[in-house]
């Protein structure tokens, strides 16, 4: 992998964190403010699926090393 390609990986998982946190910081307001709850699963959902990204991207770029 050329260090270009790392370099885009590397910044799209630093996009997807902080993504990842204010959907925390969203769901967490939610939740606080009684929101529907169906509302809030959704939100969850979503967090999941860039969760789910960021550990794809994660061993793009730690590749696996058999001892």
């Amino acid at each position: 992998m050329s260090e270009q390609e790392q370099a885009e990986i590397r910044l799209e998982y630093s996009r997807l964190k902080q993504e990842h946190a204010d959907f925390d910081a969203a769901i967490n307001a939610m939740i606080a403010t009684g929101c529907d709850p169906l509302q809030v699963q959704r939100m969850k959902k979503k967090k999941l699926m860039l969760k789910d990204r960021l550990s794809a991207l994660e061993d793009r770029i730690i590749p696996d090393i058999i001892a």
